[in-house]
């Protein structure tokens, strides 16, 4: 059996549709899942809704629906996008699935009989948008606003039961500071780690007047289970049964950074409380959490006070311009993977489009392709001797496929994105530098022109395997213009010289047409 890989995006609120930090994020899981496929592990992609906020009965309520009414329209509506933006997921969960609420309220009731939960009261700093409490010292800190919306936090005070957070202060401390891996970038850990070592509180695990929407608390049908515990507990119930069990732990959960706090955190504490019951010590903590930061747009916040977000219909706008490759690259080329926030701004999605897609990776098909079918008949051609030329080539893809796989290793799409264009570009000053336009004019080099265009052709097949996890159906269409539509891939995809000579090629139309300027605006 091979090795796997589960990966997993947040669950997205159902109170309204997507928009582009839902599609970032996943197509950021979706390169990562499609590369690991490539590899040939045995990978699971979640992605789902989360459907028991508040904020969905209050959104369903202002429209005249039930809660579950509006849920299930913007659950679809988020299963469609994804499928529209070629998204490779396994699975799709929704909270209210009943498959996920008997394992919520399974869980919650082993955790009500160690006395990990408990009945208790509690008071504090809520922020109403993101519905959870802030601590005390915390809500100081920012002045008591939400770090998220910038409203006023509301001083609250309920009777809930609690989960018993401040018993894994120490656990959880060590975890991270032995594994830094834990969760990544550095600068995330080192925020949690301070935030650990100020102590830890226990905290709601349930909440009342919820109108009944959310999962009953085990016994005591008044209470329903916090939606944030709900939520988190959706990563280890879609994998509890025997066909998926061997997925867990995650390999990575990848998330924004307005969540870390659950996912770093209380997350895994409550798996540690219940891998100390019998039968449940399949349940680990997962391998790895990795928080990206947000999108900006032409340099200012997103938010719907500005009207600046960067909806469905803009993001249509921008694919029927320049094509769902020429998004994908952009979003996982230029996006905040890092701890800085990343500009989502038109002039320079432009600038790159034309610069590394039509001009770096289009042009080169476009010449190869056309020389090819000038040159060689429109064949893959049987290559001669090499020189130091095509030695330096072969180098070039050698370090290309490596940097993609070390980048890939620790998520970082953008690097390995780059790296895969790189051969593109070293490919073009190899063609520069041989000329078969004018080799094949001349007498003493026109046998060097079969060595050439077979190297191009062959470097062409080697960015086309790199790109297909970011770009595939670019990759697809390189690969079917070299001939290998139907036919067998190399055992080592990644060595130079697979391509079998005498594949017929296509030369087609320009992979990223021309967009101008004033178009695209």
């Amino acid at each position: 059996m091979s090795e796997s890989f589960y990966i997993t995006t947040p669950i997205y609120y159902v109170n309204d549709r997507p928009h582009i930090g839902h599609l970032y994020t996943t197509t950021v899981a979706d390169a990562i899942a499609r590369h690991r496929r490539q590899a040939g592990l045995d990978v699971f992609f979640l992605t789902g809704t989360d459907e028991h906020a508040t904020k969905v009965a209050d959104a369903a309520s202002e429209r005249e629906l039930t809660p579950i009414q509006w849920a299930d329209y913007n659950a679809e509506i988020f299963l469609s996008t994804f499928g529209r933006y070629g998204i490779t997921n396994d699975d799709f969960i929704r909270t209210t699935e009943a498959r996920h609420k008997e394992k919520v309220q399974h869980w919650v009731g082993q955790l009500l009989e160690t006395g990990d939960v408990y009945l208790g009261e509690y008071e504090g700093w809520y922020d109403a948008g993101e519905e959870e409490y802030v601590p005390d010292g915390r809500a100081e800190e920012l002045e008591f606003k939400s770090p998220i919306s910038g409203r006023e936090l509301i001083r609250k005070k309920e009777k809930n039961y609690f989960f018993k957070l401040s018993a894994y202060e120490s656990t959880l401390l060590a975890l991270l500071e032995k594994e830094p891996q834990r969760v990544q970038p550095d600068a995330r850990r080192n925020e949690v780690i301070g935030r650990i070592r100020d102590g830890l509180n226990d905290v709601p695990l349930s909440r009342t007047g919820t109108g009944g929407w959310g999962i009953e608390m085990p016994g005591d049908p008044e209470h329903r289970i916090y939606v944030w515990i709900d939520a988190l507990f959706n990563y280890l119930s879609t994998v509890d049964t025997d066909e998926r069990r061997h997925y867990w732990p995650a390999s990575v959960h990848l998330i924004a950074k307005d969540i870390l706090w659950f996912h770093a955190v209380i997350w895994p504490a409550l798996l540690l409380a219940l891998q100390r019951i019998e039968g449940n010590e399949w349940i680990a903590v997962p391998r790895q959490l990795y928080a990206h930061s947000f999108w900006i747009h032409e340099g200012r916040k997103m938010s719907k006070t500005l009207g600046n977000f960067i909806d469905l219909e803009r993001l249509e706008d921008i694919v029927s311009t320049y094509g769902l490759d020429a998004l994908r690259f952009y979003l996982l080329s230029q996006g905040p993977l890092s701890v800085n926030d990343a500009d989502f701004a038109a002039g320079r999605f432009h600038d790159l489009y034309q610069a590394e897609l039509a001009n770096k990776l289009g042009n080169l098909v476009s010449r190869t392709l056309h020389m090819n079918a000038k040159f060689a008949d429109g064949c893959v051609p049987e290559p001669g001797a090499a020189g130091e030329p095509e030695a330096q080539l072969v180098a070039a893809a050698e370090t290309a496929c490596q940097a993609v796989e070390t980048q890939m290793a620790d998520y970082q799409v953008g690097r390995a994105l780059d790296a895969a264009l790189e051969l593109a570009a070293a490919t073009n000053r190899y063609l520069d530098e041989r000329e078969p336009w004018k080799a094949a004019k001349d007498p003493e080099r026109e046998a060097t022109v079969p060595t050439t265009l077979y190297h191009c052709c062959e470097a062409l097949r080697l960015v086309a395997h790199l790109l297909l996890p970011f770009l595939p159906a670019t990759a697809a269409e390189i690969f079917s213009r070299l001939g290998l539509d139907g036919a067998a891939r190399p055992a080592d995809p990644t060595a130079f010289g697979g391509l079998p000579a005498g594949l017929p090629t296509r030369k087609g139309d320009a992979l990223f047409p021309r967009v101008e300027r004033a178009e695209a605006e």
